[in-house]
């Protein structure tokens, strides 16, 4: 091929621009892509056809401009450049092209029939990697070119290696500095502890939960955590041995001291670290300070303990608990228990001749008493309505003894009232009507709701209290036959009863004496 072919075919290429760069190039099967820039055409030859014939993609440009619009679209992977040349000579091309981030890149071998020391000097300066004496010899091209081809990948490569490691260095930087603003700002306190017990890292939050200035005071003055932190002696013993079984800990609540000696609750999160051995490097977890919720916690449970309390006031207990579960039908039938009624005599006349405040002072003194003998006979105390007591034996849950513990509680209440009335000057006279047989229980109402009974053996309880005698303990004949191998009794008139004609009833005096079947 001859010189004026190659640079016709060049000249062509040009006006159309050239379309493939370096790496299209290596993709069709080039060994790489050459620019020789040179303004002898015999020159451009005989490098041209020693070049290509070598595997190579080359490019030729006569003079400095056309070099650097050809470099500018090929990007080539090596330039040979002439030194002497018109227009813009190879220095001054050379400089425009290190000078340009596109091609700044691209070796350059200097080619010149010069030797002058400073030319070589001057060419290195601008950027060459190296040069090639005219007239050049085969093999020192061949030799040079290859080298500097495999330089130039080589460095491409390490550019990329580099570019990636770069990369991995920013990313690596950016979690850095997100993971440590979430460790400086986490409102949490963030820990790695020694297996001896002392800090080894610990972030601005643990330190204000723990009462320290900073985390370097923190870690600096809390040397044991098991005896300077935990309130509990062997606390931190304990979740060792948890944390040894489980390998992770949750929510684990503890109390702990402050700086200044406050006692705080907090919840740890722990867990164990390792190393490829198994060996145990340290412990990390977070922390944090659930004081106020404990203290809402204990007050929620005084609440509910108080309102229990008020419950069971109200109501017995099964049917307290039945409530709780949401329960809102509340009956049930007992075939055989002691109903109970007392009234204290004349009281409403009292009340009239007394002021409320003392009236009421009276009646809870008296009741309260009454109350404490309910619990102590078992019974089950149903209300009070203004001066009267209703309570009754056998259920909510059954006893054999219900009429025998009614009979109990009705002497010990008279007894009760004569001690009232000795320390007090008082004159007042307890009327009590007992009945046994079976019943309605439950509660009514869905607002200040309360436990009642219901049926006849309630009615004629009632009757016998509010047609005794003052003083007197007046019961059933259904309760007498229950109670009369044990109690002494005397038999009264048949009366007439409201609703049931003339009975029989009796009047409990006391118990019998022993010896007396």
């Amino acid at each position: 091929m001859n010189i004026s072919s190659v640079t016709q075919t060049n000249h062509h290429s040009s006006s159309r621009k050239i379309s493939l760069t370096t790496e299209s190039y290596n993709k069709i099967g080039y060994k790489g892509v050459i620019v020789i820039v040179d303004d002898s055409p015999t020159n451009l030859g005989v490098m041209f056809e020693l070049l290509s014939n070598s595997g190579f993609k080359v490019l030729v440009a006569q003079d400095g401009y056309s070099a650097l619009q050809k470099v500018n679209y090929a990007q080539p992977d090596l330039i040979l450049l002439d030194i002497m040349m018109p227009g813009i000579d190879g220095f001054e091309t050379c400089r425009r092209l290190k000078a340009q981030e596109s091609t700044r890149d691209i070796p350059v071998i200097f080619m010149t029939a010069r030797t002058d020391t400073l030319d070589k000097v001057k060419g290195f300066r601008l950027g060459a990697v190296d040069y090639l004496t005219k007239p050049v010899q085969h093999e020192e091209v061949r030799a040079r070119v290859n080298t500097h081809l495999k330089l130039g990948r080589l460095q491409k490569q390490l550019q990329a290696q580099n570019f990636q490691l770069q990369q991995e260095i920013k990313q690596k930087q950016e979690a850095e500095h997100k993971y440590r603003s979430i460790f400086e700002n986490a409102t949490e306190g963030i820990f790695q502890v020694t297996p001896e017990g002392q800090f080894i890292t610990a972030n601005p939050a643990l330190a204000r939960i723990l009462g320290y200035q900073s985390p370097k005071e923190l870690i600096n003055q809390v040397t044991d955590i098991g005896q300077q932190l935990y309130l509990a002696p062997m606390r931190r013993d304990d979740i060792l041995a948890l944390i040894h079984k489980e390998e992770t800990l949750s929510e684990v609540e503890s109390e702990v001291y402050r700086k200044d000696g406050i006692v705080i609750w907090i919840s740890e999160n722990i867990r164990a670290v390792r190393d490829n051995f198994g060996d145990l490097l340290y412990y990390e977890g977070t922390l944090s300070d659930i004081t106020e919720r404990k203290k809402a916690e204990d007050e929620l449970r005084r609440a509910r303990t108080e309102a229990e309390l008020l419950l069971l006031n109200i109501l017995p207990q099964p049917v307290a608990e039945q409530l709780k579960k949401g329960e809102r039908t509340l009956a049930e039938s007992f075939e055989d228990v002691t109903v109970l009624f007392a009234d204290l005599v004349d009281f409403t006349k009292l009340s009239t001749q007394t002021s409320p405040t003392e009236l009421v002072e009276i009646l809870n003194v008296i009741f309260s008493e009454f109350d404490q003998l309910a619990e102590e006979h078992g019974v089950e105390k149903i209300k009070t309505i203004g001066d009267a007591y209703m309570a009754v034996a056998g259920l909510p849950k059954a006893c054999k003894y219900h009429a025998d513990a009614i009979a109990k509680m009705a002497l010990d209440m008279q007894k009760l009232i004569a001690q009232y009335n000795a320390q007090t000057n008082h004159n007042f006279r307890l009327r009590i009507g007992i009945n046994s047989g079976p019943v309605v229980a439950g509660v009514i109402g869905i607002k200040k709701f309360s436990y009642d009974l219901w049926g006849d053996t309630v009615n004629m309880a009632s009757r016998m209290e509010s047609q005794g005698i003052p003083g007197g303990i007046q019961v059933t004949v259904t309760t007498y036959e229950k109670l009369k191998d044990k109690y002494r009794f005397e038999q009264r008139q048949p009366f007439e009863v409201k609703g049931k004609g003339k009975m029989t009833t009796y009047l409990l005096t006391g118990p019998l004496a022993m010896g007396n079947g």
